[in-house]
């Protein structure tokens, strides 16, 4: 996503390499309409989305879009609301849209947007993304999804330097057991990640990951997946580019 003006008009303008997707429907105009409307400004802007995650991945492209334009136009319109501010508006949005606005490394809990920041080794990742599309509202609403997993203390085991054990062998995702019986090419995925390392289900899905310790390994084993599987290698960071893109527009320094 990029912004390529501030206009002097309340219009908001996408533009977009997507079909099919109303703007009305769009996190992205839906974040910028409510900032709108708590400010009372009169500003508006022209957006330009580039998308390059996959639609329905699972994979925050949507939330992440949107928490940007609301750091964005705050800043752009100077409204100065804090991010706890913006956090908390996001999250009439969507419950994983406050992560992206704090843009840390941090433990979720609620329904995902009480953060408390941690800090993780960064780590490389190889995501897979299997050719079919997960109904998030079919998934949340089966009746064979598991809803009494006991809950873990999660900061206490990320004490001590001890944050990739616990990545590798305490987190569990309810949704992987039921989407992979519904969904075939997510089973598949996952169990030929297996061999190379934890295969894991990003929310719902559809796509699928595994974490390694250098980008290297995750390379070789993309370009042994591209016989059968799509996919593309993303490193974990504890920062997001957003938030530093915007502390270097404001003169801060980005300390990771």
């Amino acid at each position: 996503m990029q912004f390529t003006s501030l206009t002097h008009s309340p219009d908001i303008e996408l533009s977009s390499n997507l079909d099919g997707i109303k703007k009305e429907d769009n996190l992205i105009y839906r974040a910028a309409k409510l900032l709108q409307k708590k400010s009372g400004t009169h500003l508006g802007g022209k957006i330009c989305i580039q998308k390059n995650l996959p639609l329905g991945g699972g994979l925050g492209g949507g939330s992440s879009n949107a928490a940007t334009t609301l750091l964005a136009f705050n800043y752009l319109w100077s409204l100065n609301y804090s991010q706890d501010e913006l956090s908390n508006l996001g999250a009439y949005l969507g419950a994983d849209i406050p992560v992206f606005v704090k843009g840390y490394s941090a433990i979720g809990e609620g329904i995902g947007d009480e953060l408390s920041s941690v800090k993780l080794e960064e780590s490389w990742y190889l995501i897979l993304t299997p050719n079919c599309h997960v109904n998030t509202t079919e998934i949340f609403s089966h009746e064979g999804l598991t809803r009494d997993t006991p809950k873990q203390r999660i900061a206490p085991a990320l004490e001590g330097g001890n944050s990739k054990h616990f990545l590798n062998n305490c987190v569990k995702n309810d949704c992987e057991t039921l989407v992979t019986s519904l969904y075939p090419e997510i089973d598949e995925a996952i169990k030929w990640l297996n061999q190379f390392g934890q295969g894991r289900l990003t929310g719902t899905g559809a796509c699928c990951f595994s974490r390694f310790d250098s980008e290297a390994e995750a390379q070789q084993v993309l370009n042994e997946a591209q016989f059968k599987f799509k996919g593309f290698i993303a490193k974990g960071v504890n920062l997001s580019p957003a938030i530093k893109k915007l502390n270097e527009a404001k003169g801060f320094a980005t300390d990771q």
